[in-house]
């Protein structure tokens, strides 16, 4: 690296490690209803929505009940976004005349924004009007973060919860209504204000005619982009307003736009383990979940840069404003955190960058993850690491003082287990069909990575993309579509289910033979389980994509 990327690591991670902290204390207190005197203003505005809404804020759901909330909140969506999109041309705020989506496309496009994947087999500023990038997906970016925020502080709700104690795991439409208007609204505000100070666009106008180099009329799109930037990078949605994502200079003009996009692509991810240590009211506890994710990622960054340094020169498909080094961290953190935004292209990435990419996404995103989401995955390990430990010692596995028995354990599995079997399943029957097969636009290794990172991403709810599969066929709309509500649903529902096995439970005090869950030997014992589930699910098909590639590469063999 050189010294200017030393000096952008160097920042990007000591803001980081600064500005986590607090921000988990603060989500922490708003979530349990202690709003800032700063904001009192938008408590009656809060009130107003519950007034208007018919909305019962001091009512609290069961399993079942929050369950069918988030279900019905969800196609409610799923509906009004795929009639929106196919009926665009008829709405207001379409200068350009952009026409309707085609119904597969439409379908596909709504289920990845309503389950926080925005998977995009369409480019923006060629296939959308402003009416749909600001209102019918630009709200999903809040309203898709909001239900992953609710759906945590349920879950913990159950594991925090006294013994005998069962009111419920709390209102799922107030624990939306406050992660957004006290959290994303507020944060994605500031954030889009920088983003215009830096050059990002922002206006409602028809796109300027002008004459490219070659002499010929060019269009240059424009739009209201930096609402939509903040949100996304901080929601860990990751659309991108134009075709190319954070890699076009209207999204993403300078080192310090692109600075600040990364660091807001950790940030909620990032704060939410030491939200959940001051819930729980075991900093320590937060503490160590947090580190096991800090490890992770730099495991991979680490691999990636070295990668990337044996094939230097390879400047394909990345920015010159960012260099290679600027590349490589976006592209692991946006993998690391379902956020799935780029600033360069994954496809170009040496083998193993672009197969450590693909190993983040397939860990279910717990390396930090997205927003709620991420934290409910490494949950769901930590139960299976205290099972394992139980075993190992002979005694009953505990966490927080609640006795974990064959229900919790099953539910984790669920949502450990069976994203993955979707990535698995569908990536065997897409190399199988020729259709399929033939959206590949590189044979080999490189095109099994291409199809891998595709299910990956969309199983995962990440979203992007490793730029070198034409997916927008009814096949691919269809089963991607799939893959992103299995993915979303195959953890929410455990993670709320799981929560209310542990509502109520009795909680045993310390003894000596307790396993601590928050000490450095749990944080070993904790990504080992970690690896050894990835390693058995996933290795393989690694070997036979990146792996082979890698080998293959150095021989000069290329695909």
């Amino acid at each position: 690296m050189s010294g200017n990327d030393s000096i952008f690591f160097f920042l990007y991670f000591a803001v980081f490690f600064l500005i986590t902290p607090i921000l988990g204390i603060y989500i922490a207190k708003v979530m349990q209803g202690e709003i800032p005197k700063l904001f009192k203003p938008i408590v009656w505005f809060e009130s107003l929505i519950y007034k208007i809404s018919k909305i019962d804020r001091t009512k609290t759901s069961g399993a079942k009940e929050y369950i069918s909330d988030v279900l019905l909140f969800t196609v409610f969506g799923l509906i009004l976004i795929t009639i929106g999109l196919h009926f665009q041309n008829i709405f207001p705020g379409n200068p350009e005349e952009k026409p309707g989506l085609s119904w597969d496309l439409a379908w596909n496009t709504a289920v990845s924004f309503v389950t926080n994947t925005n998977w995009q087999a369409y480019s923006g500023e060629v296939s959308l009007s402003y009416f749909s990038q600001m209102i019918l997906l630009g709200v999903q970016n809040f309203v898709s973060a909001g239900v992953g925020f609710a759906v945590i502080v349920a879950m913990v709700r159950g594991f925090v919860s006294k013994s005998g104690e069962s009111e419920g795991l709390g209102n799922f439409y107030v624990d939306l209504t406050r992660s957004i208007l006290y959290i994303l609204l507020p944060i994605s505000f500031i954030a889009a204000l920088v983003f215009v100070s830096q050059g990002v666009v922002m206006d409602f106008s028809k796109y300027v005619t002008s004459i490219g180099i070659e002499g010929a009329e060019v269009k240059i799109p424009l739009g209201p982009a930096a609402s939509q930037i903040a949100i996304k990078q901080l929601g860990t949605n990751g659309g991108g307003f134009f075709g190319v994502n954070s890699a076009h200079p209207f999204e993403n003009p300078t080192v310090f736009s692109s600075w600040i996009q990364s660091i807001l692509i950790l940030l909620l991810p990032g704060a939410l383990p030491f939200a959940y240590g001051r819930w729980t009211k075991s900093w320590k506890a937060g503490l160590s979940i947090f580190i096991g994710m800090t490890l992770l990622f730099f495991l991979s960054l680490s691999i990636s840069l070295w990668s990337e340094s044996i094939f230097a020169g390879t400047w394909e498909g990345k920015e010159t404003r960012f260099g290679s080094a600027g590349s490589i961290l976006w592209g692991m953190a946006t993998t690391a955190a379902s956020n799935g935004s780029v600033n360069s292209m994954h496809d170009s990435f040496s083998p193993l960058a672009g197969g450590m990419a693909v190993w983040n996404i397939l860990l279910g995103e717990v390396v930090f993850g997205g927003v709620g989401v991420g934290l409910i995955g490494m949950l769901f390990y930590v139960i299976l690491t205290v099972f394992i430990a139980g075993l190992m010692v002979g005694r009953t596995p505990e966490y927080l003082g609640k006795k974990i028995e064959s229900r919790e354990v099953k539910l984790a599995l669920v949502g450990v287990l069976v994203p993955g079997l979707c990535i698995l399943l569908c990536t065997a029957f897409a190399i199988t069909y020729g259709s399929a097969l033939s959206s590949r636009s590189n044979s080999g290794p490189h095109g099994l990575t291409e199809i891998l990172y595709a299910f990956a991403s969309a199983s995962g709810n990440n979203g992007s993309a490793f730029a070198g599969l034409n997916v927008n066929t009814p096949f691919y709309n269809i089963l991607l579509s799939v893959c992103m509500l299995v993915g979303r649903f195959a953890v929410i529902l455990p993670a709320i289910a799981l929560g209310s096995a542990l509502l109520g439970k009795k909680i045993a005090p310390k003894g000596e033979g307790t396993f601590s869950t928050e000490s450095p030997l749990f944080v070993l014992l904790l990504l080992s389980v970690i690896f050894l589930v990835g390693a058995l699910t996933f290795l393989p098909v690694l070997i036979l994509g990146p792996g082979a590639e890698h080998i293959l590469l150095q021989h000069g063999v290329k695909f």
